[in-house]
This record gives structure tokens, C-alpha cells and sequence, in this order.
């Protein structure tokens, strides 16, 4: 890098030399247990791309440019610091280009303070794993986020992913090597969850975090193999062509540890709808598989203002009951999107620890009541509204409008008397 940089100004060939020496690196682990990982890592850097200006020499100006900023910042002695600066710095633009990527930029990244929540409600409990998992991976920021929040604890396999974008998928990749996790703890799986799925032949996983797109469409029924799948086949029906929000939950389920737990997030939606929805809520219900149902404040997400819910799966549960816990009001209000703070985290944190019944914030509902109410698993349906309505004394009011009228017709009275002392 520092021979490049030297250069780097000076240089007419600079966009064709680095192109040169990224298919060296990729090239480099041919033959070698890394291969898999870093094969194709940067098949979408194209240094010669006219998206760098329409001459070489506009090209080269550029790249200059970018190799001089990153050469200027002082890393300092990466022994004696405790925060991934390069990684961090990363994941901070990833961040800023999803919050100013319209409606595309949430498919790819999830906030970190959704993500925080998200990991500590994955691994809550839990000192060791063997590894963790996210069907649908994206840049990696969830799986990023539960090496953070556990980073003082046992990982013993390391981090597993999948992800249907060739572009996301590489930034996945890159994501890993920037926050110092070696090619043998992760691997990250390029292509279509639902339909060719990795990982399924694997020990099932401990702790699986996940951000799947919403409703999005996908092969269903149109497949008949798909009902003998395993992932879906226990709940005898596939979720609707138009909405694969519940392929994504199934297929977690599946690759979930009898000890273990998932946590995703999910459109509201999925928990009242009827149809097949509801045939597989009942699936998870009866199979006592939903531990906890969260509704998060609205706006929270880059690109889309819904106010998603978090499901967490486990398969260990201690009971039949099933925790509601409405976490909309908490939220810190910023300005282009809501946050979760600390102590709103904690604060959901506890509730989902300590599973009992808060006004207005947390309820435990019995098998038989969520039966009653036809699987519907929204937590408006459970958990109380707290009135904010002005609470009104009627017999103040009484007493005011009482004391109204009386002076209304004492100024009458006297507005007569001064009328009569005129017309004289």
C-alpha cells in the first residue's frame, strides 16, 4: 500500500496497476483453505470503470485521491487500540449510504442499535456457542454486531451467513477481514436462501440473527417439492407466493439448536393476517416455538418508516406462555430516523428477562387465549394501550358550566338594566 501511495500521483497506469493487484490477492489463495473466502472478493472494484471519469488520467485522479485520505489517517499501533477504527470506519459509511439510499438502503443494513437489541436477545443467557447464523446476511452488520456484544465470550465455530446480492454479498465478506474475523471463522455463502439453501447438512445453530426483506415474492406453491421440504413441511403449508416473510422464519426455525434461539425481524403484518399466515402461526404456537413477540417504535429503519416487530424462536422454553411486549414508545427521536438508546435496550431487555406483566409495556399470554383469538399474534391484541386521554371530573365540570350559566344571567340582567336606563 504505502509503495502504491508513493506514486499514486505520478503514476499513468495507477487504475490498471490495482486492478493488477487485487486479482493478485484474490489469486493468491488459490489452492489454500481460504480460497472459497476471498475468491471473486472484489469482482465489483473495477478501478478501470468510466464511473471514475471518462480518461484514464480523470480515473487516476481519483483513485489518487482515495488512496492519499486513506493514507493521511492515523491508524496508529493496532496493538495498543481496543476499537476496529478501519472496520468501524466501514461500517459507518455502509451505514450513511443506506440512510441516503432511498427505499433500497435498509435491505442491506440494519441500524446498529436495532442490531445491538437484536444479538443481545439471540445469545441472552447464553455464556458459549457454537456459532451463529444469518439466512439472510446482507453486509453483515447483524452478524457484526453479535461479535461485539459477545466478543468477551466463547464462539467456537465463528459466524455463518447467506446472501442472494453478489454486491452485498462481497461488502459481507469484506465486512468479516475489516473487523480482524480470520477466514476460517466465517463463511458466507453466496445465493437464494429459500430455494438453495447452505449450511442445512451443518450442526444446527446455537444463536441465528436475521433482517429478511419484507413480503417479498417467491417460488412457493409453484414448486410442489417445496412441501416435502423439511424446513417447511412440519407445518404443512408454504407461506403465500406474494409474502415469503414466513419461509424466512420456517427456515430459521430448522437450523435452530435445541438450545438455542433466533431473533428476527418481521413486518406486523405476518402476526394477524389469515390464510397460510395464520395456519403457520398456529404451527409455531401449538409447537410452543414463539418465545417472545416485540413491537419496536416506527421509523427506525433507513429507507422505510413501519414500525417493525422482532420474533424470537426458542426451543427450550420453560412454559406455554407467550410474551407481548410493546416497545413503541421507546425510542429517542433524531433527524432522519428514530433511535433505540442503551437504556431503551436495557429496558426491553429486562421485560423479555424477567417475563412478567408490566401495564401498558409487557404481558404473558397462555396457549389457550392465543388459541381463543385465532393465532393472532399481534401485541396490540394483548398488551394494553395506555389512555392519554385528558381524565375528566364530571362533577367539576358540572359545577363550572353551573357557575357559567349563573354569570351569563347576571350579565343579561345587568346589559337589561343599562338597555332600559338608555330607552329613557
Amino acid at each position: 500500500f504505502k509503495n502504491v501511495v508513493a506514486t499514486a500521483n505520478t503514476n499513468p497506469n495507477l487504475n490498471t496497476d490495482l486492478k493488477s493487484i487485487f486479482t493478485d490477492i484474490e489469486n493468491s489463495a488459490i489452492g489454500y483453505p481460504s480460497e472459497q473466502d476471498i475468491k471473486g472478493l472484489f469482482a465489483d472494484f473495477d478501478t478501470t470503470s468510466n464511473r471514475l471519469g471518462n480518461t484514464v488520467a480523470d480515473k487516476n485522479s481519483r483513485l489518487a485521491a482515495v488512496l492519499k485520505g486513506v493514507a493521511e489517517l492515523d491508524f496508529g499501533d493496532f496493538a495498543d487500540n481496543h476499537i476496529d477504527l478501519f472496520g468501524d470506519a466501514y461500517e459507518f459509511l455502509i451505514s450513511n449510504y443506506a440512510a441516503n439510499a432511498g427505499k433500497s438502503g435498509g435491505e442491506f443494513f440494519t441500524p446498529q442499535c436495532v442490531s445491538k437489541l437484536i444479538a443481545r436477545l439471540a445469545l441472552y443467557g447464553q455464556d458459549k456457542v457454537n456459532k451463529i447464523y444469518d439466512p439472510a446476511a446482507g453486509s453483515g452488520s447483524l452478524l457484526l454486531q453479535a461479535k461485539k456484544q459477545f466478543d468477551e465470550h466463547i464462539i467456537e465455530e465463528g459466524f455463518f451467513g447467506q446472501e442472494i446480492n453478489h454486491t452485498t454479498y462481497n461488502l459481507a465478506r469484506m465486512n468479516m477481514f475489516l473487523h480482524n474475523i480470520n477466514y476460517d471463522k466465517f463463511d458466507i455463502a453466496l445465493g437464494n436462501t429459500l430455494m438453495n439453501p447452505q449450511f442445512g447438512d451443518d450442526k444446527p445453530f446455537d444463536a441465528i440473527v436475521s433482517n429478511p426483506p419484507y413480503s417479498v415474492k417467491w417460488i412457493g406453491s409453484d414448486d410442489p417439492t417445496l412441501i416435502n421440504d423439511e424446513r417447511f413441511a412440519s407445518a404443512g403449508i408454504l407461506a403465500p407466493k406474494s409474502k415469503a416473510d414466513f419461509a424466512f422464519i420456517l427456515h430459521a426455525l430448522s437450523y435452530l439448536s435445541a438450545k438455542g434461539r433466533a431473533a428476527i425481524v418481521s413486518f406486523p403484518g405476518i402476526f394477524y393476517r389469515g390464510g397460510a399466515e395464520q395456519k403457520i402461526r398456529q404451527y409455531l404456537v401449538d409447537n410452543n416455538y414463539v418465545e417472545t413477540v416485540i413491537a419496536l417504535a416506527p421509523n427506525l429503519f433507513f429507507g422505510t418508516s413501519i414500525a417493525v416487530n422482532i420474533l424470537v424462536l426458542s426451543k427450550h422454553k420453560p412454559d406455554t406462555q407467550t410474551q407481548f411486549i410493546d416497545a413503541s414508545g421507546l425510542f429517542k427521536s433524531a433527524t432522519n430516523n428514530n433511535l433505540l438508546e442503551e437504556e431503551h435496550i436495557e429496558q426491553i431487555l429486562k421485560l423479555f428477562a424477567d417475563k412478567e406483566d408490566v401495564p401498558h409495556l409487557a404481558k404473558s399470554v397462555s396457549f389457550e387465549d392465543i388459541a381463543k383469538n385465532d393465532y393472532n399474534l399481534a401485541v396490540s391484541s394483548y398488551v394494553e394501550q395506555k389512555d392519554t386521554r385528558e381524565v375528566i371530573d364530571i362533577d367539576k365540570l358540572n359545577a363550572e358550566i353551573k357557575q357559567t350559566v349563573a354569570n351569563i344571567d347576571r350579565l343579561r340582567a345587568e346589559i337589561d338594566k343599562i338597555v332600559a336606563e338608555i330607552d329613557q
